[in-house]
């Protein structure tokens, strides 16, 4: 089989790995892919939302089937778009990707469905965010109702805060949206769960914890990641269960009432409070770096999961996992979220001796000039498998520090309350 990637990040570069594993694989190619998946498969320059162009090109290498990565492409229907071109793909299609796309969408959803999340108010004007303000203790968390890569959420703690941020939104801070969700703030521990969904039925794909916070002790703005584990201890087989059935088959079946069934990866944002689940985002796809540390334990091959994903077979695939556990640290340049410098040289990536337990994922990165260059504000994931969360953080800073790489920085205490709370994690 041939199988097309779309996507550029260190998630895509983890699938596109796994998926080379794959006895079922003839060549990979990746839409735009980066420096990493450049060693592993054939990298094809284009604009991935320009769907006429992706699907020139699906054509003339003959790929049998086509993964998505990214959330934007599928919020704006490239899996409909494809399947209308008789295309395989994976990944949910517009209607369903809304669980991302639009946060009132998500909340809507739950609403009806009696799906337990933070109290909320969808709002499209200065008077009913100041009416929210009236009936809600602060701090109160300001959503952007589109995708806004990461950016778009922010816990503020005055009315002021409120004011500005919402009227920000409403003036058009951000291209997808004008409206804006507001929301209670959630006390307890966040934890990611990850599920695989055909038309019929689904299957657990793993679970971790991401470190948002750009600086250490989880202080400073939001990012797209700083690092993760897998798995979360917080997800107890009892917290499992309540997640199953409190939200997941809620949801799924929501969907499928509004004959359009869910179909992908479908990432459970959660917030965990005396072993209660609470619901705060949906993601149609793989988390970044969540992704990095939960495909390194998957047993099973990744394409027949993908190819019974799309045939509605998953109800009888087995997916077997790694019990060790697993950590990933991610390298960003100085200046991240914030402004930052590209084109950084990156000298010792190829140099490095790694054990079959470690992983070096490139994120934003690109070959110029046959060189290794940063290309973006999140370059490399250092992953690494082990029996001990303290000793596989250690190990992936010594990797860091054979790298020797300049003008950068990165979070040194990854896991730091599991490891607190437990030193037998």
């Amino acid at each position: 089989m041939n199988i097309g990637l779309i996507g550029s990040g260190g998630r895509e570069h983890a699938l596109c790995k796994k998926i080379f594993e794959s006895k079922l694989v003839n060549k990979i190619f990746c839409f735009p892919g980066n420096a990493g998946t450049s060693q592993i498969a054939i990298n094809v320059e284009v604009d991935i939302l320009n769907f006429k162009k992706v699907l020139k090109f699906i054509k003339f290498f003959k790929i049998d089937l086509v993964i998505v990565g990214p959330e934007e492409p599928l919020v704006n229907g490239v899996v409909d778009y494809l399947k209308k071109n008789k295309i395989k793909v994976f990944g949910p299609n517009k209607y369903a990707s809304k669980l991302e796309g639009s946060k009132a969408f998500m909340k809507m959803i739950c609403a009806k469905n009696n799906i337990p999340t933070a109290k909320f108010k969808v709002c499209k004007k200065v008077e009913e965010v100041k009416n929210f303000l009236n009936i809600c203790k602060l701090p109160i968390v300001v959503k952007a109702d589109g995708l806004a890569a990461g950016k778009g959420v922010t816990i503020c703690k005055t009315a002021k805060q409120v004011i500005k941020k919402t009227s920000e939104i409403f003036n058009g801070k951000f291209k997808s949206s004008k409206k804006v969700v507001l929301e209670e703030f959630l006390v307890g521990e966040e934890a990611s769960y990850f599920v695989i969904v055909d038309n019929k039925s689904f299957k657990f794909f793993g679970t971790a914890q991401d470190h948002k916070r750009v600086y250490e002790k989880d202080k400073g703005p939001n990012t797209g990641g700083m690092g993760a584990y897998s798995p979360a201890p917080i997800v107890s087989k009892k917290v499992e269960k309540k997640i199953i059935s409190k939200i997941v088959r809620p949801t799924l079946k929501a969907l499928r009432k509004e004959k359009n069934p869910y179909n992908g990866f479908l990432y459970v944002g959660l917030m965990i409070n005396n072993n209660e689940p609470y619901l705060i985002e949906y993601n149609i796809r793989m988390g970044d770096p969540e992704c990095q540390v939960i495909l390194p334990r998957l047993k099973t091959d990744i394409v027949r999961i993908f190819k019974n994903a799309i045939s509605n077979k998953l109800k009888n695939t087995q997916i077997k996992w790694e019990k060790r556990k697993s950590m990933t640290i991610v390298l960003c340049a100085k200046g991240y979220p914030g402004s930052y410098k590209k084109n950084l040289q990156i000298d010792n990536v190829n140099k490095i001796k790694l054990l079959k337990t470690d992983y070096i994922y490139h994120a934003g990165t690109k070959l110029i000039m046959n060189k290794l260059r940063s290309n973006g504000g999140r370059i490399l994931n250092i992953t690494s498998i082990g029996d001990n969360f303290f000793i596989i953080r250690k190990k992936i800073i010594n990797i860091i520090k054979k790298l020797n790489l300049k003008n950068i920085f990165y979070r040194k205490d990854i896991g730091w309350k599991v490891i607190n709370k437990n030193e037998n994690y």
